[in-house]
C-alpha cells in the first residue's frame, strides 16, 4: 500500500517551562511589587494562513479518548497524591494547499499542556504521540508515532507547541480533501483511554482536579 504520510517534515518541539505559582506567590509574600514579578506567557495557537485550494482541508481532529494522558497509582481510586506526569493536547491550528493533480499538504501546528505530579520520578518525561490519516470515518490509512521529550526544571508544568505537515496523495484530482480526515492523540494504556471516557479529570498542573 502506498505510504500516505509521505511527509513530516517540519516537526519540532518548543518545550517552555511555566513558572511555577508558588514561586510567584513567595515573590509577593516577601514584598515584591506586583509589577516586578515576571510575567508568565499566555500561549494560544497561532491559526495559518487560508490558502485557495481545489476542495475542502481534510478534518484535524484530537481523538477524544487519546486526548489526555495522566499517570495514576490507583485508576480506580484516584487520589491527588497519586498523580505522576500528565499531558492534555489544548488545541490544533491547520490549513491544507491542493491544487490539480497535486498531492494535499496539510500543516498543523499543536499546543500540549503537561504537568508533574507528587507521584512523578524524576524532573523530565518523554510523552508519545500519534498521528494518524483516515478515510473519513472509515479505515485507518497510516499512523505514525512522535517522542515528545519535557524537562520540567524544577516546574510543575510545561507547554510544548510542535508543528508538522503531511501531504495525502490523490487517486485523481477529484479527490477532495474532505475524504480524508486526520486524528491526533497520546499514546495511552487502556486504563487511561477509560479513565478519560470516564469523564474524570486532573489538570495538567496534577495539583488540582476538575
Amino acid at each position: 500500500m502506498r505510504r500516505v504520510l509521505t511527509a513530516l517534515a517540519a516537526f519540532s518541539i518548543a518545550a517552555t517551562v511555566m513558572p511555577h505559582a508558588a514561586d510567584a506567590q513567595q515573590r509577593q509574600q516577601s514584598g515584591a511589587k506586583k509589577d516586578d514579578a515576571a510575567p508568565q506567557r499566555q500561549f494560544r495557537l497561532q491559526p495559518l494562513a487560508r490558502r485557495a485550494n481545489s476542495g475542502p482541508c481534510p478534518y484535524v481532529k484530537v481523538l477524544y479518548d487519546a486526548a489526555r494522558y495522566v499517570e495514576l497509582n490507583d485508576y480506580q481510586r484516584p487520589t491527588v497524591n497519586g498523580v505522576g506526569f500528565t499531558g492534555e493536547i489544548e488545541g490544533v491550528s491547520s490549513d491544507c494547499e491542493y491544487r490539480e493533480n497535486d498531492p494535499i499538504r496539510v500543516d498543523f501546528n499543536l499546543l500540549f499542556s503537561l504537568g508533574k505530579g507528587p507521584s512523578a520520578q524524576g524532573d523530565g518525561k518523554t510523552y508519545r504521540y500519534w498521528v494518524a490519516v483516515t478515510e473519513r470515518n472509515s479505515a485507518i490509512l497510516e499512523k505514525e508515532y512522535f517522542d515528545l521529550p519535557v524537562n520540567f526544571g524544577g516546574s510543575d508544568r510545561a507547554t510544548a507547541e510542535p508543528s508538522h505537515t503531511i501531504v495525502i496523495p490523490r487517486a485523481e484530482a477529484t479527490t477532495s480533501g474532505g475524504n480524508f480526515e486526520i486524528l491526533i492523540g497520546f499514546e495511552v494504556s487502556p486504563e487511561q483511554a477509560e479513565f478519560n471516557r470516564s469523564g474524570s479529570r486532573f489538570r495538567p498542573t496534577a495539583g488540582q482536579t476538575n
